[in-house]
């Protein structure tokens, strides 16, 4: 699926002040958090493109659209989101062992873990500066700084929460399907719920407007999350940039494996034998796994949850009373997120 034009659109609009406010940074860390961005190979040299998908960006100066004001007002959430999911990047990458992201060795491989650690901090740090210093400039209402900031720490705690159940997940066997939505809920939702109504906050909207958009995008986190976790296991390495069955080689409890091992038949057995192995996974037993989760129905379920999220978030934005203006841009990045193949 084509990328939709708000996500060229938002990164235009985003990608300066972002980058500003990591050039800012400590001069030790910040050339390390633009590598990670991709803007700078691992000697400071510039690069071409970088950046990410943006989408948690894009949500964010949507949101203000939706609320009635420039797209600009949303520029402080859309450079505060970005960071704190590049920092929770930064970390999840030393957490799963991942050596490359984006088509190249990630921060921790390239210079180490401490490095990686820190850089990560600083970020998380920047994002609530940001907010605080740059939201009057940006034409925000003078409230919505501090409003917007308490809800960033509030999600960003979610997130955190949803990463350590999510981690305590790849010791057990028993997760059930609920607990991995739920898990997935904070993990991934929080933070997009955030995205999808920072705008919003910072323009001033009203209540309802700004639940309604908060709503859309926690839905679209849990869709989001099970794109994701199909791309995990069956996404193509050449688009991901990372191995082929790569959950499976870190066993990991995403969606489709856990839905797979809650069924009572030959193929969840056999598949909780293989994910229960001491062993380091070889590339047989992986490509075994995959069939069993397809097996075990853990492929189609998943698909059908993204949809119902999606169809869940556009029912929440549809009610919300959001200007007609940032309708189809909303419902487009939604429907992309589903169908993206990276």
């Amino acid at each position: 699926m084509t990328s939709p034009q708000i996500l060229e659109s938002a990164r235009a609009l985003v990608e300066p002040s972002l980058r500003q406010s990591i050039e800012q940074l400590d001069p030790h860390i910040a050339p390390l958090a633009l590598y990670h961005f991709g803007w700078v190979d691992e000697h400071g040299k510039p690069t071409a493109g970088g950046g990410g998908k943006g989408i948690r960006s894009a949500l964010a100066v949507l949101s203000a659209k939706a609320a009635g004001a420039p797209a600009e007002v949303g520029i402080p959430g859309a450079v505060a989101v970005e960071l704190v999911h590049n920092f929770s990047l930064l970390h999840d990458d030393i957490i799963d062992g991942d050596a490359e992201r984006r088509h190249r060795p990630t921060v921790w491989a390239v210079f180490s873990q401490g490095e990686a650690i820190i850089v990560g901090d600083a970020l998380h740090a920047l994002a609530f500066d940001v907010l605080l210093s740059g939201a009057t400039e940006a034409g925000g209402a003078a409230s919505g700084a501090a409003q917007a900031a308490a809800r960033l720490a509030s999600a960003t705690a979610a997130m955190i929460a949803g990463q350590s159940r999510d981690m305590a997940f790849n010791e057990r066997m028993d997760v059930t399907p609920e607990q991995c939505l739920a898990m997935e809920a904070d993990k991934t939702g929080a933070l997009l719920g955030y995205a999808s109504s920072v705008g919003a906050v910072l323009a001033g909207a009203d209540v309802e407007v700004i639940a309604g958009l908060e709503g859309y995008g926690s839905k679209l986190g849990l869709a989001f999350q099970a794109a994701d976790d199909l791309l995990g296991i069956w996404g193509d390495p050449a688009v991901t940039g990372k191995p082929v069955g790569n959950d499976l080689r870190e066993r990991k409890k995403s969606f489709p494996v856990v839905v797979a091992l809650s069924q009572q038949s030959a193929a969840s057995e056999e598949l909780a034998g293989i994910l229960s192995q001491d062993a380091t996974l070889s590339e047989a037993a992986i490509t075994r796994a995959t069939q069993l989760v397809e097996q075990a129905g853990g492929k189609e379920f998943t698909s059908a949850v993204a949809h119902e999220y999606l169809n869940q978030a556009l029912a929440c934005m549809q009610a919300a009373p959001i200007a007609a203006s940032a309708v189809e841009e909303l419902t487009n990045l939604a429907r992309f997120v589903v169908a993206r193949d990276h």
